[in-house]
């Protein structure tokens, strides 16, 4: 049996069960427990042409001009578990298992088709066309974790969002099915989840099934049942219950809720893995608003700060929340890889490693840093609603060190 995929849990809502217009996104990320992830922003770029970008295993072909991105990433790999684009496009990915074993080759990973969707694509159907034909191009492959002793390898779904739609994708090697959702709550997990609803596919994808023999070609093509291993597919998400539960109010607040909710199991703290980082972000419909992204860049939601971001020109870069970089040296780099774990904690990852200490050990004071944290997240939270109840223009300078300021304060408070 191949070893579980990490139980990541994505989710997005739709007006009416949203408030305000809004669309809703949200990803806790689970990955192995002393993985540290860094929250990092590239600007935009132009490309001269005939470069190369080189993602975390190959190297493929440069775009002419790449989007701005905010990623919350494990900081040994190029791509990222999740993140957003200058428009307002939102991606995040899910570790699978189907009945095809994940190439162990050195391929494209799921993470780097994350962050190439949000570099070149402005909506999210484009971040889909991207990551697809990459797919088809370079493959998926190689290894999942930082880990020289054995090669952990997934297959690979998104979440795709961006102000009006969102798409779900779901990959196994270059075979791909999608389906395009605009109205409702959606959650995808660690296992596939699209059945006979299927918007978009790979042009060669049913032959394909037939001639493994997986699919007759007479019964209701079903995705997940075609590609999973026996009955993987029929658990739901759990969380979703409780965005529905919400009515027409799912906002911010609401999915920070969802995901800090470990009696759901939608925030993993297991014996191997941890949610060890979170986002939320909140997309207006109305493109005059800012689309605003809280970053945690700490592990478990429920004991971290949901601090918000928004894409402006000049946004002041967080060295805080960055790992330390080891350039050409990194055993992540060298060949054979891995062969040392070097310290890859940043700032605030150091700082909340304290916190979290403080917090198991010592209840009375425990619980009041607690309550200092979320007085300080509410406030960003009430700020943000604010820029967003508003009728005139955001001036850029008022949010440029929004996410700088908040990591500072949070820096602070456990100094």
């Amino acid at each position: 049996r191949m070893a579980a995929a990490p139980p990541s849990y994505c989710f997005v809502a739709f007006p009416p069960c949203s408030k305000d217009g809004l669309v809703v996104f949200g990803k806790n990320s689970a990955r192995p427990r002393d993985e540290v992830q860094e929250v990092v922003y590239f600007a935009a770029a132009e490309h001269e042409p005939g470069s190369k970008v080189e993602c975390t295993y190959i190297e493929i072909e440069q775009v002419p001009r790449t989007h701005a991105v905010v990623l919350s990433r494990p900081s040994w790999l190029w791509g990222a578990e999740m993140g957003a684009n200058e428009h307002g496009v939102c991606v995040a990915n899910e570790a699978v298992v189907t009945r095809e074993p994940a190439s162990e080759s050195e391929a494209l990973l799921g993470m780097d088709l994350v962050r190439l969707g949000l570099e070149r694509g402005a909506t999210a159907k484009e971040a889909l066309d991207v990551i697809v034909a990459l797919l088809e191009e370079h493959g998926q492959g190689g290894n999942y974790y930082e880990d020289g002793s054995s090669c952990h390898t997934f297959q690979s779904a998104f979440l795709i969002v961006d102000r009006n739609e969102a798409w779900i994708l779901e990959t196994s090697g270059k075979y791909w099915a999608a389906e395009k959702i605009t109205e409702g709550v959606k959650c995808i997990c660690n296992q596939l989840s699209l059945t006979t609803k299927i918007d978009a596919e790979h042009p060669e994808l049913r032959n394909y099934v037939k001639s493994q023999g997986w699919w007759n070609g007479d019964s209701d093509f079903n995705f997940s049942e075609v590609f999973s291993l026996a009955d993987d597919h029929l658990a739901c998400c759990s969380g979703r219950e409780s965005l529905e539960k919400q009515g027409g109010d799912v906002s911010a607040q609401a999915m920070i809720d969802v995901l800090r909710d470990k009696d759901s199991g939608v925030c993993v703290d297991s014996e191997s893995f941890l949610t060890t980082a979170s986002i939320v972000s909140v997309l207006p419909q109305d493109p005059s608003f800012p689309c605003i992204h809280y970053f945690t860049g700490t592990p478990d939601p429920s004991r971290s700060i949901f601090k918000p971001f928004i894409f402006v020109d000049d946004v002041k870069l967080v060295p805080k929340v960055q790992s330390p970089s080891f350039g050409n040296d990194d055993p992540a780099k060298k060949i054979p890889r891995f062969q040392e774990k070097p310290d890859r904690r940043h700032e605030l990852y150091k700082a909340h490693e304290w916190a979290r200490s403080l917090l198991e050990n010592d209840q009375d004071k425990g619980q009041k840093l607690m309550r200092i944290m979320l007085d300080l997240e509410k406030q960003g939270l009430e700020a943000m609603e604010d820029i967003l109840s508003r009728t005139e223009i955001l001036d850029p300078a008022e949010v440029v060190d929004l996410f700088y300021d908040c990591v500072d304060t949070e820096l602070k408070f456990f100094k």
